[in-house]
């Protein structure tokens, strides 16, 4: 009985000729050659994988061959799975999916922008993965699930994850950010009854709304009282409160404005109970405010499945990035299982011209941008706001925490193989006219005449 040999074992064979099977001129073709049919061997392993997932039973796979053609068969599966680029993939040692039926938490705003329009422009598919994006109420209810692993990943506020990393105000449980879902896209608005008090100076005890205690919008509204001269916890009141609810406690006269998410600011000018103060751009240009987040136990235990999410999340952005496909997207998640809001509201989200609740048309095509980017300086920014206000307690190594977190070099290494555009190493922080660095951020906190530290 002859012993099982492998031909890509080259300890059991000898040397012959020239090459190490003694069927080529030299060791290189040899080697070519072998290359050329462990490729064709990856290819047949992926067809077959992708034939099985699609005709599961044996018959009726047999049966759709024997009809077409094995040739015909494989032309006609490309057409509506993307068969080559999993080729590739296998090929390049991404390896198989560990998961391909996911769960995804997402709060309902235009912030979500790029995990939303994912599912029903496919861009899940596209990298196979069976992806359900689960509307979520708050952000209290994205943080409990996500940590009960009830979600495999999550859209997060930016802040989320350091905080969740750092364990304020819990125990500390590693968490990551590898993508920033947009920057820009928040505003202060206003009730109706206050357009003749644009001055933060009248604004004493004023009740104001911010999503969550680790936003954005919190340290923005809060950067914004404090250089008018208003300190935020005892000249005003801020509460958290989910943004589906701001239009409706705006409306019944329980606070006197928010800094929102969109399209939370442009509902209550659609339904006539605020006006849009000023954008957050206005506070800094750039900023970020939500994140696509995954646990670092989601991420070792499963690193192709999250190689493949990420990817899929980069090249939703890149394609929510371009001017001309903005009313394409607000179509697509407009309707209730998304955003449930009128189209036209999102739109003008999008494109940047908006109504601002004054009677004027403004144009601004900034007013939310998608750079996925993870910059560093953006966690040490906001973990400087952290320590300001009192919820970062103790030493904070600050560069440490943020390069954990804010997993730059996977978003690098995977926008450059979508071809987008690298980013800045060098891209300022200016915060109202002040610059911020990221290398001093001890006495940036220092620097302040308002804060709770």
């Amino acid at each position: 009985m002859s012993a099982f040999r492998n031909p890509f074992d080259h300890r059991v064979r000898l040397h012959r000729g020239g090459c190490a099977c003694g069927r080529h001129a030299s060791q290189a073709e040899h080697d070519h050659a072998e290359a050329l049919e462990a490729r064709q061997l990856q290819d047949r392993v992926v067809e077959g994988a992708v034939m099985r997932a699609l005709f599961p039973q044996d018959e009726m796979r047999r049966g759709f061959l024997r009809a077409v053609g094995a040739g015909t068969a494989l032309a006609a599966v490309s057409t509506l799975f993307p068969l080559g680029l999993a080729k590739e993939a296998f090929a390049q040692g991404a390896g198989a999916l560990e998961k391909t039926k996911l769960k995804v938490g997402f709060i309902p705003i235009t912030c979500a922008t790029p995990i939303i329009m994912a599912h029903p422009l496919g861009f899940y598919s596209k990298y196979g993965l069976d992806v359900e994006v689960v509307k979520t109420a708050g952000w209290a209810v994205i943080r409990d699930k996500a940590l009960a692993k009830e979600y495999d990943a999550a859209h997060m506020l930016s802040p989320m994850p350091l905080a969740i990393s750092t364990g304020t105000g819990s125990n500390p449980i590693p968490w990551t950010a590898p993508a920033v879902e947009n920057i820009n896209g928040q505003a202060i608005t206003l009730a109706m009854k206050h357009k003749d008090k644009r001055d933060p100076k009248d604004w004493k005890g004023f009740k104001f709304a911010v999503p969550f205690d680790y936003s954005m919008h919190n340290y923005l509204l809060r950067y914004y009282l404090a250089e008018h001269g208003l300190d935020p916890d005892r000249d005003v009141q801020i509460r958290s409160v989910p943004p589906p609810e701001m239009v409706a406690n705006l409306r019944a006269d329980n606070i006197d404005g928010f800094l929102a998410p969109d399209p939370v600011n442009q509902r209550a000018v659609y339904d006539g109970v605020g006006f849009i103060h000023t954008l957050s751009k206005e506070i800094w240009d750039g900023h970020p405010c939500c994140v696509f987040s995954a646990s670092k136990e989601f991420v070792a235990q499963n690193p192709n499945t999250y190689h493949a999410l990420l990817k899929s999340i980069l090249d939703a952005t890149a394609y929510a990035r371009k001017a001309e496909n903005r009313k394409e997207i607000a179509a697509a998640i407009a309707p209730a299982n998304y955003l449930n809001q009128p189209v036209t509201v999102v739109e003008q989200v999008l494109t940047g011209t908006y109504a601002d609740g004054l009677g004027n048309v403004k144009k601004d095509p900034n007013r939310i941008d998608f750079d996925p980017f993870p910059y560093d300086s953006f966690a040490v920014w906001i973990l400087t706001q952290m320590k300001r206000w009192g919820q970062l307690k103790g030493e904070v190594d600050y560069a440490k925490v943020a390069k954990d977190v804010f997993l730059a070099t996977d978003a690098a290494r995977l926008m450059k193989e979508l071809g987008m555009p690298a980013a800045d190493p060098a891209r300022p922080i200016v915060v109202m006219g002040k610059t911020f660095d990221p290398k001093q951020p001890a006495a940036y906190v220092d620097s302040f005449a308002i804060k709770r530290s």
